[in-house]
């Protein structure tokens, strides 16, 4: 396991109780460079929305846990956010959720020389994902190929 996933895995530990506390679900951390600096970013949702108060309340406690068990080397700066409209598809419950629903879907390579593909989301496994195109056209694309999956925006 490289060091990012062992910090993204402890982490993750270390957060799940301060947010199963208050309520709220874990959605993803990670743990990121952009430019000189190291995030560890974690993002948490809630029916209704989470608020910057909730927010708060999981960063501070967070912070002093990771004061106390002090397992990165690096310097970092902690953000606790919501996942946005716009956030990926990750774990098992993102597809759950997701079933019956408009995604949004971009590949590393051309597939019929389109790299942007949406439509219904109607199967998923560990390996593909499945969806229905606005014409009925089934499409199964492996996970492996896929560059970005998120539910779709009307605006």
């Amino acid at each position: 396991m490289s060091k990012k996933e062992t910090y993204e895995q402890k982490a993750e530990e270390m957060i799940l109780p301060i947010v199963e506390a208050n309520g709220f679900e874990l959605v993803d951390v990670e743990y990121v460079k952009e430019g000189q600096n190291w995030y560890l970013r974690a993002y948490i949702d809630k029916e209704g929305g989470i608020t910057v108060d909730d927010c708060e309340i999981v960063s501070r406690a967070f912070s002093d846990k990771l004061d106390e068990n002090d397992f990165i080397e690096d310097a970092y700066i902690l953000e606790v956010s919501s996942p946005g409209l716009g956030r990926p598809l990750k774990k098992e419950k993102d597809y759950q959720r997701s079933m019956g629903k408009e995604l949004e879907i971009r590949t590393y390579r051309a597939v019929d020389r389109r790299k942007e593909f949406y439509g219904v989301l109607t199967a998923y496994d560990e390996d593909s994902v499945t969806i229905e195109e606005e014409d009925g056209t089934p499409r199964t694309f492996a996970k492996t190929d896929i560059s970005l999956i998120r539910l779709a925006f009307d605006f």
